[in-house]
């Protein structure tokens, strides 16, 4: 009778414990499955790592430390885990667990090792009638390390991933050097890459077969997968997103796509975290132009001064796009701006222009547009399909999108990952439109050290543009509060939300007639305070 109480509370302990353990893995998911910055996370979140509730169980076997309790321990067990299991956390994802493979292999691990644990303590209370109390405690305390039993589960798998993933890698440097009628353009920066790549797809297509890496596809292993499964061989062009966090993260990527061309967009304060340096950003990023072939062209924005900061170590060829700058391969004239958008010439060195029109707002996406036409001029695209194809580059989601919310709301949508300067150029955007302007914003995160100081600066530059501030997370956005009020930014216009939903609700509460609110940053599931 025992036994058989015992197993039903198994039912409800096993059903709780997996959604912990569930909540854990999408958490690892969403730091890469790489064990440092999942640790890292975590004792960032004790709180969510360790949650409260889940010690309440171990009055059971407190209870069941009574000689002649057992019975109610196990009945008052299977009460809470139920209780447990019908109030478990099951708030809204903003970006949902993948169930990809390796997830699948992962979740397979986490089940053995709980279950030969789970398994074994079962076996002796059963077998050789020990004590119930240590049993019990095993499970609670199961539980209770939810997010060590995923760390532990990751670490056993790494072998396995590792084996498999140099797998992946090695056929898809094969489909690359098969491609052989395939030019290979990277493009990478602090910022401006994602859309550059768009913007650099929309006028290569107008001329060439042209493959991209899709969404935010920028690691080794989604440049990997892009190639795997779509790389053909009728591909004219392929464009390689290349993301970092830490140093040596492109050089693999290069290593893989053995790029001819090179797009180096800018470089700035992001990933701090992880980087610890700006110089190991510099050093990281220009992995990209130093990995170039002789015979390949790199394109440096002349205006970004920390690109400038440092030279190429490749002989490539070196073309300078910018606006401000002398000396230009590229540059951009005449930029006019209306709510239509931005119109511009493209100047080359040998005094032609090409006429640009475009749908994109703020002086951020001159220089993107110019990266781009820069490059596909030098891979043989006429002028007058380039000048054709601009007109037809959309707003990447959540960068710089304008969306109409409602007849008096108009949405910058610029939600995507935040930095220092990609944020600043956002509120330019928005002090040049007319109307009641609204920032919305979680403020910026992984800039380890300067972080505070940083999220500070932008506080205090929202002050002089924006006529209402919503803050979301009271903790996160401390150093953007005391911004404001060293601005002596009046308190009444600024409200600090829970969350985006509390925050959406606010500004549907204050709009005015043609409101203009701009989205800056919307933090991942692992930032949720």
């Amino acid at each position: 009778m025992l036994s058989l109480l015992f197993m039903i509370g198994v039912i409800f302990w096993a059903l709780y414990t997996w959604s912990r353990l569930r909540r854990a893995i999408h958490m690892l998911q969403q730091n890469s499955y790489r064990n440092e910055r999942f640790l890292r996370w975590m004792k960032e979140n004790r709180k969510k790592v360790f949650k409260k509730r889940d010690f309440i169980p171990i009055i059971t076997a407190l209870i069941a430390f009574v000689n002649f309790l057992d019975n109610v321990a196990i009945l008052l067990f299977i009460a809470l885990y139920l209780v447990l299991y019908l109030t478990r956390e099951t708030g809204k994802e903003k970006k949902k667990l993948v169930v990809t493979a390796r997830v699948k292999r992962l979740m397979v691990t986490t089940a053995i090792v709980v279950a030969l644990i789970a398994g074994l303590s079962f076996y002796f209370e059963l077998i050789y009638n020990v004590a119930l109390v240590p049993l019990l405690l095993t499970y609670v305390v199961l539980t209770i390390v939810s997010y060590y039993v995923i760390l532990l589960a990751n670490t056993i798998n790494m072998p396995i991933e590792k084996k498999i993933a140099q797998g992946y890698f090695d056929d898809a440097e094969r489909i690359i050097n098969e491609s052989k009628n395939t030019e290979v353009i990277g493009i990478t920066g602090s910022y401006g890459k994602t859309s550059v790549k768009h913007i650099l797809h929309t006028i290569l297509s107008s001329h060439a077969n042209t493959l991209m890496t899709p969404e935010s596809y920028n690691t080794k292993l989604g440049v990997t997968i892009t190639v795997r499964n779509m790389l053909r061989p009728f591909h004219r062009f392929f464009i390689a997103e290349m993301g970092a966090k830490q140093e040596n993260d492109i050089q693999e990527i290069c290593d893989l796509v053995h790029q001819k061309y090179g797009i180096l967009t800018a470089i700035g304060e992001q990933h701090l975290e992880t980087f610890k340096t700006l110089d190991n950003i510099k050093k990281t990023k220009y992995e990209l132009i130093d990995s170039l072939p002789d015979d390949g062209v790199g394109f440096l924005n002349k205006d970004d001064q920390n690109i400038m900061s440092r030279g190429p170590k490749s002989n490539a060829r070196i073309v300078f796009y910018g606006i401000y700058a002398d000396d230009l391969d590229y540059k951009a004239e005449n930029i006019r701006v209306s709510n239509k958008g931005t119109s511009f010439d493209v100047v080359k060195k040998d005094g032609t222009r090409i006429e640009i029109q475009t749908k994109l707002l703020g002086e951020h996406n001159v220089y993107n547009i110019l990266s781009a036409v820069a490059a596909a001029s030098e891979l043989g695209v006429p002028d007058k399909k380039i000048s054709v194809a601009s007109k037809k580059i959309q707003p990447v989601e959540h960068r710089m999108e304008i969306k109409k919310h409602s007849a008096n709301i108009t949405i910058i949508d610029d939600a995507f990952n935040s930095n220092p300067v990609g944020s600043k150029m956002a509120l330019e955007v928005l002090g040049q439109m007319e109307g009641y302007k609204v920032l919305i914003t979680p403020g910026m995160i992984e800039l380890g050290e300067e972080e505070y100081n940083l999220n500070k600066k932008l506080g205090q530059h929202a002050a002089g543009v924006c006529d209402f501030v919503i803050l979301v997370g009271k903790k996160q956005t401390v150093p953007l509060q005391d911004g404001l009020k060293e601005e002596q930014y009046p308190e009444s216009q600024y409200y600090v939300a829970q969350n985006l939903d509390d925050a959406i609700a606010k500004m549907n509460e204050i709009a005015k007639e043609n409101t203009i609110v701009l989205i800056e940053n919307d933090l991942p599931d692992t930032f949720n305070e």
